[in-house]
């Protein structure tokens, strides 16, 4: 699950660096906000916490 956690991690930062640089790849930044979302979801309904 620590893997799951930092994958989550890297895809915030990504989404947030394409949010703060004029070059973004349209949805498929937002793609990758809505994965890293679902994983810290089913790691908090899995009891793990963040």
């Amino acid at each position: 699950m620590n893997m799951l956690m930092t994958i989550a991690i890297i895809l915030l930062v990504l989404w947030v660096l394409g949010l703060v640089s004029s070059y973004t790849m349209g949805g498929f930044i937002h793609i990758l906000l809505v994965v890293a979302v679902v994983v810290i979801v089913i790691r908090l309904i899995q009891g793990r916490g963040l």
